[in-house]
């Protein structure tokens, strides 16, 4: 039930967003060198991985000097890629990692490599199911950017403190799952954009 919702709606999604994305797409290639998307390795469900796509909103090679963005000022974001940020436009493409089936609408945001590795035994228990575009920690800290660039140590404020907060609130999730909540958290998400 819950692959044939992801499908449906992201087919649909997909479909009505197409010529935004063109627009996107030519807004990226005109502003800044570079292809289209980002393509980054993350950790997916039972800790396979698996190649998350967003639009490119960094400057090329961006990531060698730390994968945490920290503040919508960051200096490696290109001008386009702080409005993409900001509307959680550059999220869109991962609708086509729903369509491959490594990823949901709704679901624990995927992680990478060297995060997943810090998870304790029970933590791990996130990778039980399969990752999504949005869940309740996304809509928490819906502003991880923002909180990080205000931090002394981004990357230490990040493990000590968010990362562990948004796995308690992915075990919420996980602990009740089903269509009715995943209508709950995407309808949350889409309050918050529209009110950003």
């Amino acid at each position: 039930m819950k692959r044939i919702f992801d499908i449906s709606i992201s087919a649909l999604v997909l479909l009505i967003f197409f010529p935004f994305g063109f627009i996107i797409s030519i807004f990226i290639l005109l502003t800044s060198k570079g292809g289209i998307f980002y393509f980054q390795e993350r950790i997916g469900q039972h800790a396979k991985s698996f190649k998350l796509i967003k639009f490119r909103t960094m400057k090329v090679n961006a990531e060698a000097s730390g994968q945490l963005t920290v503040g919508m000022r960051d200096p490696r974001i290109t001008s386009i890629g702080y409005f993409l940020r900001k509307t959680k436009l550059d999220e869109f493409p991962q609708f086509l990692n729903v369509l491959l089936g490594q990823m949901s609408i709704v679901g624990p945001r995927p992680e990478v490599k060297k995060y997943v590795e810090m998870y304790s035994t029970e933590q791990k228990r996130v990778l039980e199911v399969k990752p999504g575009i949005t869940d309740y920690a996304s809509i928490e800290y819906f502003r991880e950017n923002e909180i990080l660039g205000k931090a002394e140590d981004p990357e230490r404020a990040y493990i000590e403190e968010i990362m562990p907060a948004k796995i308690e609130l992915n075990m919420k999730y996980i602990e009740n799952p089903g269509v009715a909540q995943d209508l709950k958290i995407m309808w949350k998400t889409f309050l918050k954009i529209i009110k950003r």
